[in-house]
């Protein structure tokens, strides 16, 4: 059969497969399975007749789709939130991954920035944190507290505002992305100034190994889900600005849905970061170094593990028979 006529002969089944990813259309599990099960065979048809068309890439994408709609629907029932933080997240952000490696880079080129400006600007770290900080920061460290910061107010005031802080900052990182991303970067390269000089202030003034002991206590999770965040930030962006065969509207509710999804995996991660800067941090000259140690490196690989790790286990779990799960939604195929 001629491609031209496989696709006519199809085309509607294919569209209303579609409509049942983007929402419009409803199916019951069983319904959903003999879809999935008529699309494998025309999948298998064109990778045999076709298999360097973008017909096929589109039904091999199309088919992995499917299928994450099918694993949800059955998986969901007992435990929704586990479910959630198991193997919806850990999808979503094996599907979005390039995002991730996309955040990181800015984030790392965006705190080198902040660095470096203050390496050549030694009035830039009074300008991006106060002269107040600063002034009371530099007297900390000459009585051998780098962290004496940390130590102010009540532990539960302290975690509590802190909390409330670094979720108002994440979801400036998630919904600026409406912007075409644009306003992600934006919030993000403002954050990674604010690190990145931070980090030179305490080098500068031969603190940088002491302030490590505290900052990082908390920052691991802190940090890390900035990153993230301003992954579902990019997701949004992108959704807009590349709506692919989707109506602009219908990938903006796709791609609002999935960064939304991964901005709420944050939450636990922000919420222990402010628990670990209010109760934890203000010790962290006190306590054992091993303890310490222990600490930041429990927390960076465990979150780590979740985000770069766990995906890639969850999708070789739930992956079809030949289907490779897309990174970025339906590819372009025209009828």
């Amino acid at each position: 059969m001629r491609e031209v006529a496989f696709i006519k002969q199809n085309k509607e089944k294919w569209l209303g497969i579609e409509q049942v990813i983007t929402g419009k259309s409803k199916k019951n599990p069983d319904e959903l399975s003999s879809l999935y099960i008529n699309l494998v065979n025309d999948l298998s048809f064109a990778q045999t007749y076709y298999p360097r068309s973008k017909t096929t890439l589109y039904l091999n994408n199309l088919s992995a789709l499917i299928f994450q709609k099918i694993y949800k629907t059955k998986r969901i029932g007992k435990n929704r939130f586990l479910f959630f933080f198991t193997t919806e997240v850990p999808l979503l952000v094996f599907q979005y991954r390039r995002f991730l490696s996309y955040a990181f880079g800015f984030f790392i080129l965006f705190t080198l920035i902040g660095f470096i400006s203050a390496y050549y600007d030694k009035e830039f770290v009074k300008i991006i944190l106060g002269e107040e900080y600063v002034n009371e920061t530099i007297e900390n460290i000459a009585k051998g507290n780098a962290v004496g910061v940390y130590q102010q107010g009540s532990n539960w005031g302290s975690a509590v505002s802190i909390i409330f802080n670094n979720l108002k900052v994440g979801a400036v990182l998630f919904t600026y992305g409406v912007f075409g991303g644009v306003g992600t970067l934006y919030a993000l390269l403002q954050n990674c100034i604010m690190l990145g000089s931070f980090q030179y202030f305490f080098h500068e003034h031969g603190a940088l190994v002491q302030s490590a002991k505290g900052i990082w206590l908390h920052g691991v999770f802190e940090i890390f889900s900035m990153v993230v965040e301003a992954m579902a930030g990019l997701i949004l962006g992108a959704s807009i600005l590349f709506p692919k065969t989707y109506s602009r509207f219908n990938s903006f509710k796709l791609g609002f849905r999935d960064a939304f999804k991964i901005f709420l995996s944050t939450v636990p991660f922000t919420i222990a970061a402010g628990v670990l800067e209010g109760f934890v941090t203000r010790y962290a000259l006190t306590m054992p170094p091993i303890l310490n140690f222990l600490l930041i490196a429990t927390s960076l690989t465990f979150v780590g593990f979740y985000y770069f790790i766990y995906p890639y286990i969850v999708s070789n779990k739930t992956k079809p028979a030949n289907a490779v799960l897309p990174e970025t939604g339906l590819r372009n195929v025209h009828f």
